[in-house]
């Protein structure tokens, strides 16, 4: 088992680069901008970034449940056992601001849990991937493996840079009597949870709507850094493949 999941690792790697340098190629470029009947924008540079990750992943012959891929019903899905879940570019809305905070983000689930992750940065060419065997951040020529020690600072609290709710709001005031100074951090995408797996974040809390796809390879990275992602109605870690895609409010800490 060890061997085939190095093997699905380092295509997910692959597949996640790949379609990074084919963002970029949009990214430096005019490209226009759609909207999906839930309003959230959609690029070619999503198509042609889920293509490219479909074409390798389709070598391992397990099945993909992709943000941008045919959506597969749940009759069909229960029975998939082990699955890829992926979102080609997750934070579109950071990438039509052009700020640089969007990712590729692949997950491996067996059972219901994450076994693989990998998020790719392609603005700054830097990679995160998990398996059994640790979670780690390759970046400026540089491997490490995931949490980095950190210095001694104030409790930091990671929050979306497009959709801080008032619930959140409400979380951080009374993490703030708790720990006293609170340092928060805006971010997109998947990046939030990466910041809370390296160390950098202490806490990063999601009180709005987000998809199986938007989590699961950070839930991945999160988890064999030694972090939890705990689905809020659940009260335990979130699990994937369900009948309803959309995630329940959760807090990686």
């Amino acid at each position: 088992m060890q061997e085939k999941e190095n093997d699905c690792l380092s295509l997910a790697k692959k597949a996640a680069i790949k379609a990074g340098e084919e963002i970029l190629k949009v990214y430096e470029k005019d490209f226009k901008v759609s909207y999906k009947k839930d309003d959230s924008p959609i690029t070619i540079a999503d198509r042609k970034a889920n293509d490219i990750i479909e074409n390798i992943l389709t070598e391992t012959n397990i099945p993909i449940l992709s943000e941008e891929g045919n959506q597969i019903d749940f009759s069909e899905r229960i029975n998939w056992d082990l699955l890829w879940i992926v979102d080609p570019l997750d934070g579109t809305k950071e990438f039509v601001k052009r700020n640089g905070e969007f990712t590729v983000n692949i997950a491996l689930i067996k059972d219901g849990n994450p076994i693989i992750g990998v998020i790719y940065v392609p603005v700054s060419d830097c990679l995160y991937y998990a398996s059994s065997l640790g979670t780690f951040k390759e970046f400026n020529g540089k491997k490490n493996q995931l949490p980095l020690k950190t210095e001694l600072r104030s409790f930091r609290v990671v929050g979306s840079r497009s959709h801080l709710s008032l619930e959140t709001e409400n979380y951080i005031n009374k993490l703030r009597e708790e720990k006293g100074e609170i340092e928060i951090i805006s971010m997109g995408s998947s990046l939030k949870i990466c910041l809370v797996a390296e160390g950098y974040a202490d806490v990063y809390p999601r009180f709005a709507p987000t998809m199986e796809w938007d989590t699961a390879a950070g839930h991945a990275i999160a988890k064999y850094a030694g972090k939890n992602l705990i689905d809020l109605e659940t009260k335990s870690e979130m699990i994937y493949n369900r009948e309803i895609l959309k995630n329940n409010w959760f807090i990686v800490r």
